[in-house]
């Protein structure tokens, strides 16, 4: 047997009363979010959801996400985690493509209302049979919905005890969805191994002390906040601080009255921490803050020394990818550092260069790199093809091009050809086509990234107009907002009357950008 669900239950044995979860006024113990995941998982035995269903999470960095995500996990499921961005055709596609059997939404706000959204995904999709609403305010009576039952009122009446689903090693534990670079986004399923291994791995590589405290600012639907800072997290029993919308001067203050240890962004939020000018004194997060990470993008190298000399705090890259659970490799304390790099191979996993025909690159590169080890998923849900592309011999090919020193730390030189990282988020430009053209002014459509000094990259349409088409760039833009999730819709569009093309019609991306 192994469930993923025994960091959260050895962390309640071991230490009971310590807080789990701090939001806000409220802070949660170890205890307290074991027993509401008991209940959540006894809630969805009765409904008849346990081993190999799916059920699908739409939730912030709130204290509903950890008792739902264990929750299921106990119960023998597989979580599916959903961006809170996603729009209801998009939630849809999610529910139905993973065969979801539930879904938990939180309400949300007035100006993210993941409830309604959520609850139109719903009705929209095909299989799903339960929505379970989870309320702002905890006592909330009655639901906006007809047929989205409360979430305390339905998990209050279960019991608090719960015996584990006797899961393996090999069964999924956890499907995250990523795009390709051709089509729909694909679902990889991350078994209990994959999972239990890299939150292992990653608790090794990082400095800890008798207690840490995190502050989870990145989102935990997000495989390296779930992976690398709630999981890794529970695993060594620390409190995790959440911040559900990260804001450099609150994630400051949140660090200097948390007493935080460890934080873990994406390259701008490091940018926005050092280049914030408000009232709390760097020295007073420096005092208790003794690891920083990095991932999700390439750190500039001035933001890196900008904010080690103003933090006294070393930042420590690395690599991932959703396919592998996702740490890949890691600038080691015990191998050394080297800013700029993505570190060497983390413990069990290897790294090769490879080329188009999937044979070795030896020596410097540079490659397309190649990962093998406990971190490759087991594959992509429903997708034989797309696996068999992806996986070859047990090693999964990333797309992303590296070069590779004589001390073997890897450098990325090179994205997959077209993805587009925008403020840390993944956006495939071949989805974005799509929906564009489904417009019906919109004859051709091509999107690329351009240079952002924020978010890194801004997401720009080029686009051809069908005859006669009176369609303006701001209504285009209006209209992609109202498809797509707030991270994904082009926020520049150019039209064109042609677009540069090979001799058998391929756009040629590379000269638009």
């Amino acid at each position: 047997m192994l469930n993923l669900s025994v960091l959260l239950e050895d962390a309640a044995r071991k230490s009971p009363d310590r807080d789990a979860v701090v939001f806000g006024d409220m802070r949660l113990s170890y205890a307290t979010i074991d027993t509401i995941a008991n209940q959540v998982a006894n809630l969805l035995r009765s409904r008849g959801i346990g081993p190999g269903d799916k059920v699908a999470l739409s939730c912030p960095n709130v204290p509903y996400f950890p008792m739902v995500y264990f929750g299921i996990l106990k119960a023998g499921a597989a979580v599916v985690p959903l961006n809170v961005l996603l729009k209801p055709r998009e939630i849809a596609y999610h529910l139905d493509d993973s065969g979801a059997k539930a879904l938990f939404a939180f309400e949300g706000t007035p100006e993210l209302p993941l409830g309604e959204m959520g609850h139109a995904g719903f009705q929209q999709a095909d299989g799903c049979e339960h929505l379970f609403l989870m309320t702002v305010d905890p006592g909330a009576a009655e639901s906006p919905f007809e047929d989205a039952e409360l979430f305390w009122p339905a998990v209050g009446a279960q019991p608090s005890a719960f015996e584990s689903a006797r899961t393996s090693a090999e069964d999924t534990a956890v499907i995250l969805y990523t795009s390709g670079t051709t089509g729909r986004p694909k679902g990889a399923e991350l078994t209990h191994s994959n999972m239990l291994m890299n939150a292992l791995v990653s608790d090794m590589m990082f400095d800890r002390t008798a207690h840490d405290v995190s502050l989870v600012t990145l989102p935990m639907f997000h495989a390296f906040g779930q992976s690398c800072v709630m999981n890794v997290g529970i695993r060594r029993r620390a409190t995790l601080v959440l911040q559900p919308r990260f804001e450099a001067a609150e994630a400051l203050r949140l660090m200097a009255k948390e007493k935080v240890t460890i934080f873990a962004g994406v390259p701008t939020m490091y940018w926005a921490l050092l280049s914030d000018q408000g009232t709390v004194p760097p020295e007073d997060v420096a005092r208790h803050l003794h690891t920083c990470v990095s991932g999700g993008a390439s750190l500039p190298l001035e933001v890196l020394k900008g904010f080690e000399a103003k933090f006294g705090v070393k930042i420590l890259e690395g690599y991932g990818l959703s396919e592998t659970s996702p740490v890949v490799s890691f600038n080691q304390a015990d191998v050394g550092l080297k800013p700029g790099s993505i570190g060497t191979p983390i413990w069990g996993v290897e790294m090769k260069l490879i080329d188009d025909d999937w044979k070795t690159i030896e020596g410097e590169g540079p490659g397309e790199i190649a990962v093998r080890g406990h971190n490759v998923m087991k594959g992509y849900l429903g997708r034989p093809d797309a696996t068999a592309e992806a996986i070859r011999d047990g090693w999964f090919r990333t797309g992303d091009i590296a070069r590779r020193d004589e001390d073997g730390f890897y450098y990325i030189i090179d994205r997959s050809k077209d993805m587009i990282i925008r403020g840390g988020f993944n956006v495939y430009p071949r989805e974005v086509e799509e929906v564009l053209m489904t417009h019906p002014q919109v004859s051709l459509a091509a999107v690329v990234g351009v240079p952002h000094d924020t978010h890194g990259e801004e997401i720009k349409a080029y686009v051809i107009r069908t005859p006669d088409a009176t369609l303006t760039e701001d209504e285009l833009i209006a209209w992609a907002k109202e498809q797509l999730a707030a991270y994904k819709y082009p926020r520049i569009v150019e039209f064109r009357d042609e677009l540069p093309m090979t001799a058998t019609g391929k756009i040629l991306k590379r000269e638009l950008r």
